[in-house]
């Protein structure tokens, strides 16, 4: 199935691929999808929370912000109430070995405020725990990701940005 996205990433389904995904068993692995509200989606409903107890979170991009989207997607997201309470700049200020680090460490927590992803930072974290007492290997970072001391910090990747010189800026962007 080739599914279409808008804007924000999101998939738009046509009913027939609703009814693909009850028939495929993929129902219950969707939960927030762009399509009119129509009688075929509120039978998807139906159908999804008979089967699956969930149905479908049905949003316009038209008028959705972003901000609005992101709170819709990460209230969904399961992350032990421990974690949501992290307060990310006592958190990481350990870490630091120097008032260099520690200057870093303010400056990209800054652009992570202003650009209201802390909570994305409390899952990063909840999710490196978990792959770390699951035993799971994870890669040593790619892209530009590797230019934030805040994500090597948490452990997302293994590439010290300060000792090679790297801009946070570029993730940034």
């Amino acid at each position: 199935m080739i599914v279409k996205t808008d804007k924000l990433g999101t998939p738009i389904f046509t009913a027939v691929d609703l009814v693909n995904m009850i028939y495929s068993g993929h129902a219950a692995k969707v939960h927030l999808v762009q399509c009119e509200d129509t009688s075929d989606v509120q039978r998807f409903n139906a159908v999804a929370k008979e089967r699956y107890t969930s149905g479908l979170q049905v949003y316009s991009s038209s008028t959705t912000t972003m901000v609005e989207f992101d709170n819709a997607c990460q209230s969904e997201w399961f992350m032990p109430d421990e974690y949501l309470k992290i307060d990310i700049y006592d958190h990481l200020v350990g870490l630091c070995s120097n008032q260099n680090e520690i200057n870093r460490l303010t400056s990209e927590l800054e652009e992570y405020q202003s650009r209201n992803m802390i909570n994305i930072l409390r899952y990063m974290i909840f999710l490196v725990d978990f792959m770390r007492e699951n035993e799971i290997v994870w890669g040593v970072g790619r892209g530009s990701s590797v230019s934030s001391y805040v994500l090597f910090l948490i452990g997302v990747h293994k590439i010290h940005s300060i000792q090679y010189g790297l801009d946070f800026h570029e993730f940034m962007r």
